[in-house]
């Protein structure tokens, strides 16, 4: 019996060369949320290119193999047990019905059981209150997080050694990450492949799933005034006009009439839409116009820089180390080096 419960938990990834993700399910989760992970790591592809290999290998997996209800009116057969975890180079664990009245900070033996087979080095997340799961077994100890905004309160008083950020899409600690609700998992997602296999992999997933390829962690997760009513002017045309001209030295005033508003209704207005300031906003466009210039041309720094719209390569170097933790030659080497076909594997 041992040999065959070896041979199972073998079989699990049948592709070591990919990077292995293993989706932790319980009864009740959202579908939407396992959808999401199959979807946007599923079409990630080499060089970007729907002929390309497939970059991920990804398994559902439970605290026990079989049938798995879902938070609709149908049940899901979950092939894999607790063995999956233990093989794979990401943990993505999500939502369920019974972290919306969990009331102790530890788990059930079995459940904790299960993230215990994590293997050391293996990264995990969380989608929505995925994130009181690694909580309580100590994986966000001394670490910021973040969660649905409706259960941050009592996610900060089950777990005082954590710091919680409501207001945020997702963190980032490097092995671990978390999200808030469950559509904001498309942005955890995204962002994995992105920091695995660089933006144009990344942008490639979203345009052929057609959302948004980047929305900063750090963008509000509930903004009170998302959709301006219908005779509400909008900032939408603004922010595709400035895309259109990054390597131009925009100013706010030059938004704000795009719109015919004034600079204080335009900041106001942008602010209850995006979640962030014009500027701020039009940085982090610039520092992902910069990203792809470096992963997909041969530029020097300084032209990379001037493309962009960040003018010197001192300057680009400043924001990239401010946002990305790294240095554009660097992230180029990374993407671009003799290791991109490799990079984020679990080979």
């Amino acid at each position: 019996m041992d040999g065959m419960r070896k041979n199972v938990a073998m079989a699990v990834f049948t592709d070591s060369r990919r990077h292995r993700v293993a989706v932790l399910v319980r009864d009740g989760f959202p579908s939407l949320e396992l959808g999401i992970v199959h979807q946007l790591f599923g079409q990630a592809r080499k060089g970007a290119s729907p002929d390309g290999e497939p970059l991920y290998e990804i398994v559902t997996c439970a605290p026990r193999a079989g049938t798995v209800r879902t938070d609709g009116d149908f049940t899901v057969n979950v092939a894999h047990g607790p063995e999956a975890p233990a093989e794979a180079d990401t943990v993505i664990v999500l939502s369920a019905y019974e972290d919306y009245e969990q009331t102790e900070p530890e788990l059930p033996a079995p459940l904790a059981g299960v993230l215990g087979r994590i293997r050391p080095g293996a990264r995990t997340a969380s989608i929505c209150t995925g994130a009181f799961l690694l909580a309580s077994v100590g994986l966000l100890d001394g670490r910021t997080a973040t969660t649905h905004w409706r259960h941050a309160d009592r996610f900060a008083r089950l777990f005082p050694h954590v710091g919680v950020d409501a207001d945020v899409l997702y963190t980032d600690n490097g092995d671990v990450l978390t999200s808030a609700g469950c559509a904001s998992g498309i942005d955890l997602c995204l962002h994995m492949i992105r920091r695995d296999f660089g933006t144009a992999v990344a942008n490639d997933v979203a345009r052929r799933t057609v959302v948004p390829p980047h929305r900063e962690g750090g963008q509000v997760q509930y903004i009170r005034r998302p959709v301006p009513g219908t005779s509400s002017p909008s900032t939408a045309a603004a922010r595709g006009w400035a895309l259109e001209r990054l390597e131009e030295p925009l100013t706010l005033r030059q938004l704000a009439e795009r719109e015919a508003m004034s600079v204080r209704t335009f900041n106001r207005r942008f602010r209850d839409e995006v979640g962030t300031t014009p500027m701020t906003w039009l940085t982090r466009q610039r520092v992902e116009r910069a990203r792809e210039l470096l992963e997909e041309s041969d530029l020097p720094v300084e032209q990379v820089a001037a493309r962009s719209g960040l003018g010197t390569a001192t300057n680009l170097r400043q924001h990239f180390h401010a946002v990305l933790g790294t240095s554009p030659s660097a992230y180029r080497s990374a993407f671009r080096g003799p290791g991109r076909g490799t990079a984020g594997s679990g080979s």
